[in-house]
């Protein structure tokens, strides 16, 4: 974590506590809705509501903790949503162990970990604004997307393995014990952290739940950019499982295909990490979110042609790299730019309603497209995604806003 650019310990802590999240994440992927089928025997829709209904609830129960966020220290909230994820996904193994478990309670605790993921995010992002001068937030945020896709390559299949051996229950328990030591990664970073100014005696009202859309939806640039990532990342996501039914079913893939197909790709993303910073640097930030925004939806499409055997994988994996490697690129520039044009006293409430926007429009376009693939067949309705995506880079930002200078931090929303 030295690398060339140094960023200081306090960063170094944080970029440990966030590898070690992320790589448990990996570690357990689809480990609640695996137990779902496995210990409790249950269906297609339950598996889907786990999977949809949770994210979706998760997302509206996250509503009301971006203003609470904003106006408090964000390491101790860092540290307590990583506490809680932790003691939520602990239940299981110990329900598990006195044969309690119930599908309610996975359905709960997946509710539990999705508004603590986005209450973690919201925070996060403040507190690396305050961490960094602006000039070092790029590098810092292309190192966490490197991260990212690094556990992405070695995390599915140690925890593939670790099903194998001990069972879906054992990667939950890693997942727990990952958000533990990023606790105490953060805990160990130390330093002061000013309590950002409020009123004491302000009460919450439900005005202040709409002020990170109400500051999203003035800006001129990153209003597209909120309405291009929310149906970006719906639709490819949405045509994931679809992807999986397809290859696993009618092409004949094997499991160990399926699993290569993403995971070789990935290394895509670490490149595209490694791009952005020089690219920036070369074309321009705007030119560079442009550019990898609209050329990351070109790929998607070519997975309508998918086919069986060798040729119909390596059409996959090359599909995928594509569309990775521009992720790769675009992720941080996208996050910085973020960071940038939202004032210090606005980040919680804004990457909050960043990321209920994205979760939620994830949910909704994962069950609409359940339905299609029904109706049309998994390959109509993957190709159908992939044509709306080509779509996507009309809402990219068309000319660059006038930057702003950073207002006087506004009052404290009531309550907070």
């Amino acid at each position: 974590m030295s690398g060339g650019h140094r960023l200081g310990r306090r960063f170094g802590w944080l970029w440990a506590a966030y590898g070690t999240s992320a790589l448990g994440t990996w570690l357990a992927f689809g480990a609640l809705p695996l137990i779902a089928i496995q210990v409790l025997h249950s269906g297609p829709a339950e598996v889907a509501a786990l999977s949809c209904a949770g994210a979706a609830v998760g997302a509206v129960v996250a509503v009301p903790l971006g203003p609470w966020v904003e106006f408090r220290r964000k390491r101790p909230v860092l540290i307590a949503m990583d506490l809680v994820r932790c003691a939520a996904l602990l239940t299981v193994p110990v329900a598990f162990a006195f044969g309690a478990l119930t599908f309610v309670q996975l359905l709960l605790v997946s509710v539990v970990v999705a508004a603590a993921d986005i209450t973690f995010r919201a925070a996060s992002g403040a507190y690396l604004k305050t961490l960094l001068p602006a000039g070092d937030l790029l590098v810092a945020n292309a190192r966490f997307e490197s991260t990212a896709w690094t556990t992405t390559i070695i995390g599915p299949p140690l925890g593939g393995a670790a099903i194998a051996f001990l069972g879906p229950v054992a990667t939950v328990v890693a997942d727990a014990v990952s958000y533990l030591l990023s606790a105490l990664g953060l805990r160990a970073m130390g330093g002061p952290e000013p309590r950002p100014e409020r009123r004491e005696a302000a009460r919450l009202r439900a005005g202040d739940l709409l002020d990170g859309w109400r500051y999203v939806l003035a800006d001129a640039t990153l209003r597209p950019l909120l309405f291009n990532t929310a149906l970006f990342n719906g639709l490819v996501m949405a045509a994931g499982p679809l992807l999986a039914v397809l290859m696993l079913g009618p092409l004949g893939f094997a499991p160990w295909q399926y699993g290569l197909a993403f995971a070789v790709p990935s290394i895509g993303g670490l490149l595209g990490s490694r791009l952005a910073r020089p690219l920036v640097a070369r074309f321009g930030q705007r030119e560079v979110l442009v550019g990898a925004g609209a050329l990351r939806a070109l790929w998607p499409v070519g997975l309508a042609f998918l086919g069986p055997g060798t040729g119909g994988l390596l059409l996959v994996m090359g599909v995928e790299f594509g569309l990775i490697l521009c992720c790769g690129v675009f992720n941080p520039v996208c996050a910085t730019y973020r960071l940038e044009r939202t004032p210090a006293d606005r980040v919680a409430r804004t990457l909050s309603a960043w990321a209920v926007t994205t979760k939620a429009g994830t949910a909704l376009l994962t069950a609409v497209w359940g339905v299609l693939g029904a109706l049309l067949g998994p390959r109509t309705a993957i190709g159908l995604a992939g044509v709306l995506l080509l779509a996507t880079p009309l809402l990219l930002p068309r000319r660059a806003a006038a930057r702003d200078t950073e207002p006087e931090a506004e009052p404290a929303p009531h309550g907070v």
